[in-house]
């Protein structure tokens, strides 16, 4: 049987080539999306680890990772700081932009002060100095990098405006952009924030602060940082769904490239099955034949997916500062999508060639 399919493989090998094409697309779809997903997400929930703030305390769909909303009023900062069990607060405006560099992408700014900003969290200067006037940022290590930045360097920020790169910060944490909140407020004309940190008091209860909060501050979000750690995705708007729909892509793109290409080589091989079939070959054998060259399309379709999946994030990343991280779960799924599109595709090809009439065929061919 094995060299039997082998050898129908061989026998056309461009449409082989489509097939496995077709399979490995539908791999690609999987692996390379969500793992962009994945990666993403997990890098927001890295940074937002390194808050040593216990905290986020916001207005309800303000802070999302695909919008800019500034509609917290600051003054909530001094009436946070009443409450029992907080030791600090700091008000935070989360802005995001499209990426001016012409790179895709987007990219994310923080305007704090960053004095207070770096004694509650633990990040610090490690070159260069903090932002003072309304025309410095500071910026992360990775994102010195990326962009080939050095101190005394300019970036364009709100469209046309110039900012001047004068310091880098470690570790990351929250944007990899940082100016002073007066100069976001001022860029932003307002006065309010997009979020506020709160530090609580040595042996104070999260949750217990928390429950406070929520009944002495009503009709906000408060936000436990470790569950924005934990709950990434969640936090990244219809990421499931958009999920979802490319794992059903990537099944019936693999469905439809087995399915046209095995019904076509079944109709141009009628003689030959009718021959098998006249020499005493069974309905199981012929629909074995068919769904075994399914199947090996399927394999050799997996392995060129994740190969061109893994070179495709590769090149990516490095391109554009995305971020791939690719869980064994989803490469699981993409495995049982292909293994699964190859065979449903394969079953109505291999059930016509299975009751071709030998007679029929050879009577007319």
């Amino acid at each position: 049987m094995l060299e039997l399919v082998l050898a129908n493989l061989k026998v056309r090998p461009f449409r082989t080539l489509i097939s496995i094409i077709g399979v490995a697309l539908g791999v690609i779809l999987v692996v390379l999306f969500t793992s962009l997903a994945n990666g993403m997400a997990n890098d927001m929930a890295k940074r937002a680890a390194n808050w040593k703030a216990e905290i986020v305390f916001t207005r309800p769909g303000a802070m999302v990772y695909d919008s800019s909303n500034a509609s917290l009023n600051t003054a909530y900062a001094g009436r946070l700081l009443k409450i029992e069990g907080v030791e600090s607060t700091l008000p935070v405006i989360r802005y995001i932009m499209a990426d001016s560099s012409g790179r895709w992408g987007i990219r994310q700014i923080d305007g704090v002060d960053w004095q207070p900003f770096s004694e509650q969290n633990d990040i610090n200067i490690i070159e260069g100095r903090a932002p003072e006037g309304l025309n410095d940022i500071v910026v992360d290590e990775r994102q010195m990098k990326d962009d080939g930045l050095k101190i005394g360097d300019k970036m364009q920020l709100f469209g046309k405006h110039e900012y001047t790169v004068t310091g880098v910060f470690s570790p990351p944490s929250g944007a990899r952009i940082k100016m002073s909140l007066a100069a976001m407020q001022n860029i932003l004309q307002t006065k309010n924030c997009t979020y506020i940190l709160v530090k609580l008091k040595n042996g104070a209860s999260v949750n217990a602060v928390a429950a406070r909060i929520n009944e002495e501050l009503p009709g906000n979000t408060v936000t436990l940082t470790q569950d924005m750690i934990i709950n990434a995705q969640d936090r990244v708007p219809a990421l499931k769904t958009f999920l979802r729909v490319l794992v059903a892509l990537g099944a019936f793109v693999s469905t439809i490239f087995i399915l046209l290409s095995l019904y076509t080589t079944v109709t141009e091989r009628r003689r030959e099955i009718g021959i098998l079939k006249s020499l005493g070959a069974s309905k199981t054998f012929i629909m074995g034949s068919i769904v075994g060259e399914a199947l090996m399309i399927g394999i050799l379709g997996i392995i060129a997916g994740f190969v061109f999946a893994f070179a495709a994030s590769y090149l990516i990343g490095r391109s554009f500062d995305l971020q791939f991280e690719l869980s064994s779960g989803w490469a699981f799924t993409a495995i049982i999508i292909a293994f699964c599109g190859s065979l449903f595709g394969a079953l109505y090809p291999a059930w016509r060639a299975s009751v071709i009439d030998p007679v029929e065929v050879m009577a007319n061919e």
